[in-house]
């Protein structure tokens, strides 16, 4: 089964390739076609995409471009109509539902505009969560969450439920929690989007402050072209393609 090579323990993440060196994701001749009451909408038509092992990628583009549903691809949530999708070695289009459930568990780190967070537990108890689905002890979980609240600075905090806790601290403990299970892959759908301009810019730091120490490689959708110029690189997601970019018009008004 699949499933199996990614029951590792949380204390030995998978040891990281060199920057630069190993392609962690490489999608070709991507099409996504959804069939509607008025026809056919084609998002992706020949899509493809090498990002390297240790990159950040920001990927910008219009509302309704296919941006979130290009991410939902890479994280084996939703499936191409055509094309090959690997990531992390993995050709995640061919794995079974319960495959691909415990590739994201232990592969993929999400952080959505939207923290979802559950309300009814502490932000240590929300980080812990990942773990807990591994079957790792729930003493155990709880230590290693509380290791994560300390990386995202809120280790006085963990006792708290998210409604006790500002945009931005949910959004940190969001962030601990996509990394709990030290991922390969961070996957950032407007992680800053809810957020006003400075808790956005101290979020973004985060980002790339864990991006850097935890040899993170991490694909990052946003409209603001400030965020999206700190990248390594920039692509646009336009007329179903992804094409080379320079924000530096656009960073002048802040989004697209």
């Amino acid at each position: 089964m699949v499933a199996s090579k990614y029951v590792r323990t949380a204390r030995e993440p998978e040891p990281r390739a060199k920057t630069g060196k190993t392609p962690i994701i490489q999608l070709r001749n991507l099409e996504k076609t959804y069939t509607t009451a008025r026809g056919s909408l084609t998002l992706f038509q020949g899509l493809s995409l090498v990002v390297k092992a240790g990159e950040m990628v920001a990927i910008v583009g219009q509302s309704g471009a296919g941006k979130s549903t290009l991410l939902h691809i890479l994280g084996a949530l939703d499936a191409p109509t055509a094309g090959t999708v690997t990531c992390a070695s993995v050709n995640v289009a061919q794995l079974s539902p319960q495959e691909a459930a415990a590739f994201r568990n232990r592969e993929i780190g999400y952080v959505w505009q939207f923290h979802y967070l559950l309300p009814e537990f502490t932000a240590q108890e929300n980080v812990a969560m990942p773990l807990l689905a591994r079957g790792i002890s729930k003493r155990e979980a709880l230590n290693i969450a509380a290791n994560w609240l300390r990386e995202v600075d809120l280790e006085d905090r963990g006792s708290h439920r998210p409604g006790e806790l500002s945009g931005g601290e949910q959004q940190r403990v969001a962030l601990a929690r996509a990394l709990v299970n030290n991922p390969r892959l961070l996957l950032a759908d407007e992680p800053t989007g809810d957020l006003d301009e400075i808790t956005a810019g101290r979020v973004f730091d985060l980002i790339e402050r864990l991006h850097k120490s935890h040899g993170l490689t991490s694909v990052v959708v946003t409209h603001n072209m400030e965020l999206a110029a700190r990248a390594k690189r920039v692509l646009r997601l336009e007329n179903g393609r992804l094409a080379a970019y320079t924000p530096h018009t656009e960073a002048r008004a802040g989004t697209i």
